[in-house]
């Protein structure tokens, strides 16, 4: 939502002050300026990226404007996840949980939280996390490691379209000058003619080195912006899960692992510890019932 109240802003004070400064509007519309600048834009971007961060991009871009990927519920879920996860490890041991891991879509542990098991790349992390613990023998500050790693790896992969994005408005200015030396080209070549038309093509070149910066720095660089800081934000669930997980290998009792994960989310989102317990106390009430 926010992107699109900035983009207004940019627009109504931009062109709002070019206006009370007494300039015509109709002076900056120019089409072909556009489409040079748009289109080579746009081709650069094909050319630059694979059709995976290319379809990745149009997919971020459409969920700026659907809000926050998790909210402070999803955050709930994923914490009352863990902790019945750590609850069939107190109860059964580590190997209790592989008949959950290996198929998650259809385990009593994982399809309690409708919502999250959508959530393919999250319940992988989750799963495969689990595997090693169950299989690899693995001390905590060597599991730390070991996620570390595969975190890393995760937010480069995320941050791919948001760095394409980004580099795609760095290219904007230049693609600005180049509609504006074509402009120019055209200007000299009505050099003997109607003035009138020479000053048409003169602030025809001048709106392409406008457009240029302007689409750059008012539109698309904060859109990039925009999608990175939403990876960031997205990225702490998988940071929680790496927490909690680490916590409950050095021993910490159930509760104790998912307030360790809790204190990982950022604040604005972060469920407060009686969300949670209520979470707890609706679960058991519903088990009871």
């Amino acid at each position: 939502m926010l992107v699109i109240v900035g983009s207004l802003v940019v627009l109504c004070c931009v062109f709002g002050g070019y206006v009370l400064s007494h300039g015509h509007i109709l002076a900056l519309w120019q089409p072909n300026e556009l489409l040079i600048i748009g289109g080579s834009s746009i081709g650069a971007f094909l050319s630059a990226n694979s059709p995976k961060i290319v379809k990745e991009s149009m997919h971020n871009i459409v969920a700026l404007f659907k809000g926050p990927k998790y909210r402070k519920q999803d955050y709930v879920d994923l914490l009352a996840l863990l902790y019945d996860i750590f609850g069939v490890i107190r109860k059964n041991g580590l190997l209790g949980l592989e008949v959950h891991i290996e198929d998650p879509q259809s385990s009593s542990l994982f399809t309690a939280y409708p919502r999250l098991i959508k959530e393919h790349n999250l319940i992988e992390f989750i799963t495969d996390c689990l595997r090693l613990m169950v299989g690899g023998n693995m001390n905590p500050h060597e599991l730390e490691q070991l996620l570390e790693v595969e975190l890393e790896t995760h937010q480069q992969e995320a941050e791919a379209p948001a760095m394409a994005v980004t580099k795609m408005a760095d290219a904007m200015p230049g693609f600005g000058i180049v509609a504006a030396v074509l402009g120019i080209v055209t200007t000299m070549s009505q050099l003997g003619g109607d003035t009138s038309l020479i000053g048409e093509h003169i602030a025809g070149a001048l709106v392409g080195t406008f457009l240029g910066i302007l689409l750059c720095y008012g539109f698309i660089g904060p859109l990039g912006a925009a999608m990175e800081s939403r990876v960031h934000e997205d990225g702490k669930a998988f940071e929680c899960v790496k927490v909690a997980l680490l916590a409950s290998l050095r021993g910490y009792n159930p509760k104790v692992s998912v307030e360790f994960a809790r204190k990982t989310l950022s604040p604005h989102a972060r469920p407060n510890f009686q969300d949670f317990e209520e979470h707890l106390k609706g679960s058991r009430a519903g088990a009871a019932a």
